[in-house]
């Protein structure tokens, strides 16, 4: 067989040539803009040519500090078809966090929105390796700020050679791109990946049994172009010309609602909170989702309630997912399979509620304390993985040697396997509560409580308890309609025939907020310190 490198350009590069007249609809400050993938093409071979001229060379780390549009997309093909490594930063992280990743990925230049130039100012004293800095504005003029040298976006392209050739002799095994982990404790940990990589990834991206992306559809990237490459849709979307729909900066669910309706989306992805708003915003108002032929949610475990709401009230697939920034990071994805599709309706959603079967092209272990657990959906263990676009270590950094050994990424992620081969995600091994020496799932009585209709959201962490060791304590946010119309006993009553007595949470505190990470997920960290004080006013 010929032996052709598998590189990110190419992706383009096909886009480019069999999908000239598809369209990428991206919105920005200034409203909606509509490129062709000719134009997207052209615009980011300028865009390589002029980081050419800036200095750029094979292997320096581009950073982009970005929402999610055309310009982003574009550096998301122009630095690794140049042979350089694209570096997607976190834009809320902490200060501290986006200087220790800008000076540990040791980037050389840095692509900022316009909005968030303010953000990367308040660090820039800090920045021991970045020599020119690149604003994404609509506007002709650069807005003041105290970065240098800084250049506009348009004008390099404007300067810039339109016939600017990607890099064909690069080894399909060099870095294309990287990210760094939310870090929810320590710093953030930094994944490289491939050229190879992410060409797979993508590949398993279109399979029918996986996303099914195609030139049909219309994508619309919620999930952010900073958080693990946007689930890596950018690319596959790109490759397989489909029409790209960019929401842009401090979108709303009505916006998305609106996006939906407007541009006929057939296929989204998002995190859990994400569909809870627009769910909400779906039974407040009229909307035609009617186009929408999936919605993917990956990042932490969809509540069973919200599921059912959108496969029966609105009538829209909902494909459960799982995946971690050092998977690239599709892993599994929960579709029934042939002879299940006759299955009744609680047995249906209990299988879309799990994470679903591993994607082909990985290999998976879930081990427990006595080695690999029986398929039986009971026996918990953590879920181990290895593939062509799992990561192998952390970037430069020590903590490699506990996630990575002997050959496999250790997820830390707690789960089971039933006798269809299907995952389902029990918990992250530091949010499992401990209680009189047995294990209690924070997810499932999480999922439990989001079932109720006056909620909305629900978090579940462990307390320390003299006798138990550990109990659950729920925080629940209520849907605004019946605050202050459900009482904690209700919402225990509510999912007590559902759990043996002793895994009902203790006490359920009503709040108006749940504290959540960078991406979106509950932040459970910050829930067990409040609950300390909680506890201690309480005693």
């Amino acid at each position: 067989m010929m032996n052709v490198p598998l590189t990110v350009g190419s992706l383009l590069e096909r886009a480019e040539k069999f999908f000239p007249k598809k369209q990428v609809v991206s919105r920005t400050l200034s409203g909606i803009h509509r490129f062709t993938y000719k134009e997207i093409g052209e615009r980011t071979r300028r865009l390589a040519s002029a980081l050419e001229k800036l200095g750029v060379e094979k292997g320096d780390r581009v950073g982009t500090f970005a929402w999610n549009h055309h310009r982003h997309l574009e550096v998301y093909f122009a630095a690794p078809g140049m042979g350089a490594v694209l570096h997607t930063i976190n834009i809320r992280l902490s200060p501290e966090h986006v200087s220790y990743i800008i000076n540990h990925a040791e980037d050389k230049v840095l692509l900022v929105d316009e909005d968030l130039v303010p953000l990367i100012e308040r660090s820039k004293d800090q920045f021991k390796t970045v020599e020119a800095y690149i604003i994404m504005t609509d506007k002709d003029e650069l807005p003041e700020t105290t970065l240098e040298p800084v250049y506009s976006y348009e004008e390099l392209l404007r300067e810039a050679s339109p016939e600017f050739e990607f890099v064909k002799d690069i080894d399909e095994n060099d870095p294309a791109g990287m990210c760094y982990t939310s870090a929810t404790t320590g710093n953030p940990k930094g994944v490289v990946y491939s050229h190879r990589g992410i060409v797979l990834h993508s590949y398993a991206f279109g399979l029918a049994d996986t996303a099914a992306l195609s030139e049909t559809d219309v994508v619309l990237p919620v999930v952010p172009m900073f958080h693990a490459n946007a689930w890596g849709m950018p690319f596959a979307a790109t490759w397989f010309g489909s029409t790209q729909v960019l929401p842009g900066p401090l979108f709303t669910p009505k916006l998305l609602a609106d996006l939906i309706e407007q541009e006929k989306v057939t296929f989204t992805a998002g995190v859990p909170t994400i569909w809870l708003g627009l769910l909400n915003e779906l039974e407040k108002g009229s909307y035609d989702t009617s186009s929408l032929r999936s919605i993917v949610c990956g990042g932490s475990a969809a509540p069973r309630g919200m599921i059912k709401a959108f496969e029966t009230k609105y009538k829209i697939p909902f494909l459960h997912a799982y995946g971690m920034t050092e998977t690239t990071p599709l892993a599994t994805v929960s579709r029934l399979k042939s002879y299940q599709v006759g299955l009744d309706e609680d047995e249906i959603l209990d299988i879309r509620s799990k994470q679903g079967l591993l994607v082909p092209g990985l290999e998976m272990k879930v081990v427990g304390g006595n080695g690999e657990v029986k398929w039986d959906g009971e026996e918990m263990g953590e879920l181990l993985l290895r593939g062509p676009w799992i990561a192998d270590e952390y970037y430069k950094d020590e903590r490699s040697a506990e996630a990575f050994r002997d050959g496999w990424l250790y997820t830390g992620d707690v789960a089971t396997v039933d006798e269809e081969g299907v995952i389902k995600l029990v918990d992250r091994t530091k949010d499992l509560i401990k209680s009189g020496g047995e294990w209690i799932s924070s997810v499932d009585l999480e999922n439990a409580l989001m079932a109720h209709e006056a909620v909305f959201e629900a978090s579940v962490v462990a307390v320390p308890h003299q006798q138990w060791q550990e109990r659950p304590v729920a925080c629940v946010v209520l849907k605004e309609q019946y605050r202050g119309k459900v009482d904690k006993q209700e919402i225990l009553e509510f999912i007590a025939p559902q759990f043996a007595k002793w895994w009902l949470p203790d006490d359920v505190i009503f709040m108006e907020e749940i504290p959540k990470t960078s991406v979106g997920k509950f932040l459970k960290r910050a829930l067990r310190d409040q609950l300390k004080d909680h506890l201690v006013q309480n005693s």
